[in-house]
């Protein structure tokens, strides 16, 4: 990989939040949630952030989305530092980028069309009315939701979950972001939907133009879809490579851990 190939890049980076209080010593107290962290993701590929919850695979999520700041090392995107940028300076480098919830109510507002919450990122891109709807429609075609004039005028909370999370993809991929951040997209949803969703995924890596970093605590999922996967526990990363590598040959013993209770679930 070059350098131009190079969309996201943590280097050395380190996250803590103050919670609680302590009144009687009069601080709070501070929890380290990302810890001398690096990680690349290039374009083409799908980076598999794994480990069990609280490791800080969604800090790290907001974090390469400039959502939070890091207290020590760098993030670049595109080549471009995001630790010394203002919020206004921000806003146009986020257009590139763009972030799937696990629970796809945390970005579909509730008042909002269908079609308005697909081509909302065309919308503060400056698009007319007329042509985010067409492209709303394209959008919802491209994940299946056919015939997208069934869905256009309807409102999240008459879709079904997987519906909803179609609707959360559709959403991504209208603005041609090049980095995605997946966040436990399929975690809520049935057994039977999660095959058509990583699908989407996959759309994603096609033309080898974007980048995906996808966040999992499920190591068989990662395998299937992830070129590389990043293990993460206590906010550290302690192994990253080629998914197979990861699977077929795990050098640190949380790995294997994770990979034994993923075979555990998988014969229960």
């Amino acid at each position: 990989m070059t350098n131009n190939d190079t969309i996201l890049r943590f280097h050395n980076v380190t996250k803590s939040f103050h919670v609680g209080s302590a009144p009687l010593i009069g601080h709070r107290a501070t929890v380290v949630a990302v810890r001398d962290f690096s990680l690349s993701v290039h374009a083409g590929e799908i980076v598999g952030l794994v480990g069990q919850s609280g490791a800080g695979k969604t800090t790290v999520g907001r974090l390469a989305l400039g959502l939070e700041r890091p207290d020590r090392g760098d993030i670049a995107f595109e080549g471009e530092s995001l630790v010394a940028r203002s919020r206004r300076q921000l806003r146009p480098i986020r257009q590139r980028m763009h972030m799937i919830f696990q629970d796809p109510y945390q970005s579909l507002h509730p008042s909002m069309r269908i079609w308005e919450l697909v081509a909302e990122p065309l919308e503060i891109a400056g698009v007319r009315r007329l042509q985010r709807r067409a492209a709303a429609q394209r959008a919802l075609e491209t994940v299946k939701m056919t015939p997208s004039s069934q869905y256009l005028d309807r409102f999240a909370h008459e879709l079904s979950g997987g519906q909803r999370q179609r609707v959360a993809f559709a959403r991504a991929q209208i603005g041609a972001p090049r980095l995605v951040v997946a966040d436990e997209p399929t975690s809520m949803l049935d057994v039977s939907l999660r095959a058509g969703i990583l699908e989407l995924v996959l759309q994603f890596r096609e033309g080898g133009h974007n980048g995906v970093l996808y966040i999992t605590h499920d190591l068989a999922v990662a395998r299937h879809i992830c070129d590389r996967i990043a293990v993460m526990q206590a906010g550290g990363l302690v192994e990253l490579g080629a998914a197979d590598q990861i699977i077929n040959q795990p050098t640190h013993p949380y790995t294997r851990r994770l990979l034994q209770a993923a075979t555990n679930i998988g014969h229960g």
